[in-house]
């Protein structure tokens, strides 16, 4: 990500630092950050008061905390049985600084005290929300917090009643349990207070439809829904004309929603007739559980039907939409929709011989070209070799199930066949990697610790190469 430093002065940023030396220390910052409420995660987990039967291992407290902290979902224990009320609350707590950004959080405050941010302190906060303008960061941290609290507000609600109503939880559990799940869905975490996840409400509208409709919302990211949220200020009607939108806004909102009705579709066909899925439900619960299915994938991790139970194919097509991921500065995990989207115009630019890669009357920048095809290829790269390092060491488990539990812990999406408990430890330790990779992105944690900074003066004399 660029940001545009017009001649930054030593005085004001703490030294004599080149402007691509200030571009890559928000990066380390943000990694450091994660680090840091990892730890902190782990070590509240590893108390005694945090589970009920026995103190948890450092692999399940890390494993865990990572996996909140990076808004996963994958689990070796169960969050309903194994852990305390209190464990429970420190993991929606991390869940929450996870999917609000740890830098976030500590800008947000630091402007709540201060009344003001800093140079340094905006360079975080963009690098952490991916804003463009450092002169947006504070209006999109505030719009950001507030649109957070008021969705998880409403979902919350709404599951409580819904769960006092028709299920006869006592107003504190029913209350616990809403304000957990809505936290859980609006970052894109899967955790869930049911050991089952959401099977047992695969067929009630009031409790599937606001989960996912908290998921797709928090999937989107902040930068689009304060656009769109702007537009219908400014009156008019200018939130419905899609020319005022911008190009990330289109092409986010588009892809997303093209997606979602692909997915359902896909979901409906191939578990239609299974009877382990789908098979036991009438037509509308189907639409309903089909539906579900379609979102979760996003990286939510959330599950209304048994995912293990899942056709293979269904499970292949559940490990491209897990790949894909949500939107770019959303809560999300994957390649994000941004990514697949620029390479797919790309592509079809190529196919056609256009020298620039157009979408709406714009072309799109070479760096952000280049910038979608690292992250894409890191991504398979990240999800091939720990594939391939899992399955070469172990032959409890099939390829395909090892697949699926790596891609979910590098999309942060926490879908499982059921395997993650029983895999060896030092297996988990691989997926704590990859969910800390995942919640990062590769470029993010690959400018945290890359030790070159400065601009080449020249170029090198060009070349060709036989491609195909």
């Amino acid at each position: 990500m660029r940001f545009s430093l017009p001649n930054p002065r030593a005085s004001e940023v703490g030294g004599s630092h080149s402007p691509a030396s200030l571009r890559r220390r928000p990066a380390q910052v943000v990694t450091a950050g994660f680090l840091a409420a990892i730890l902190t995660g782990t070590v509240l987990l590893s108390l005694p008061v945090a589970a009920a039967d026995r103190n948890a291992t450092l692999v399940e407290a890390l494993f865990t905390a990572t996996s909140a902290v990076c808004v996963t979902g994958l689990v070796v224990v169960d969050t309903e049985t194994f852990w305390t009320p209190f464990g429970q609350g420190v993991i929606v707590v991390l869940i929450q600084v996870g999917g609000f950004g740890v830098m976030t959080v500590a800008s947000l405050l630091g402007l709540l005290l201060s009344r003001r941010l800093g140079l340094g302190t905006r360079l975080v906060a963009a690098e952490s929300t991916h804003t463009v303008s450092l002169g947006d960061v504070r209006h999109v941290m505030l719009g950001a917090l507030r649109f957070t609290l008021a969705a998880e507000a409403v979902v919350a609600v709404v599951l409580t009643l819904r769960l006092m109503t028709a299920y006869g939880e006592s107003p504190g559990h029913a209350a616990w349990s809403g304000v957990f799940h809505a936290i859980s869905a609006f970052n894109n975490a899967g955790f869930s207070l049911y050991s089952d996840s959401l099977i047992r409400f695969v067929a009630d509208p009031w409790v599937c439809l606001p989960i996912c409709a908290a998921v797709i919302v928090g999937g989107i990211g902040f930068p689009v829904l304060l656009e769109l949220w702007r537009l219908g200020r400014a009156g008019r009607g200018r939130v419905f004309q899609l020319r005022r939108w911008s190009i990330h806004s289109r092409l986010t909102v588009g892809t997303t929603a093209v997606l979602l009705v692909v997915a359902t579709v896909v979901f409906l066909l191939a578990e239609w007739s299974n009877p382990a899925t789908f098979g036991p439900l009438d037509v509308p619960g189907k639409i309903l559980a089909a539906f579900t299915q379609g979102v979760m994938p996003r990286t939510a991790g959330f599950n209304s039907v048994p995912t293990d139970a899942l056709n293979n194919g269904t499970w292949f097509f559940t490990d491209m939409l897990m790949f894909i991921g949500a939107g770019s500065a959303g809560t999300g995990g994957g390649i994000k929709v941004g990514t697949f989207i620029v390479l797919a115009f790309v592509i079809w630019s190529e196919l056609r011989g256009d020298s620039d890669v157009t979408v709406f009357d714009r072309r799109i920048a070479r760096t952000t070209q280049r910038q979608a095809v690292t992250v894409a290829l890191l991504g398979v790269a990240a999800v091939a070799v720990p594939t391939f390092v899992m399955t070469v060491t172990t032959t409890i488990f099939s390829l395909d199930s090892i697949l699926f539990e790596v891609i979910s812990a590098f999309a942060t999406t926490g879908l499982s066949t059921g395997i993650t408990a029983d895999l060896p430890w030092w297996h988990q330790l691989i997926l704590v990697v990859l969910m800390f990779l995942g919640r990062l992105g590769p470029i993010t944690l690959g400018a945290s610790v890359a030790l070159r900074g400065q601009q080449r003066l020249f170029r090198k004399p060009e070349s060709a190469m036989v491609i195909g």
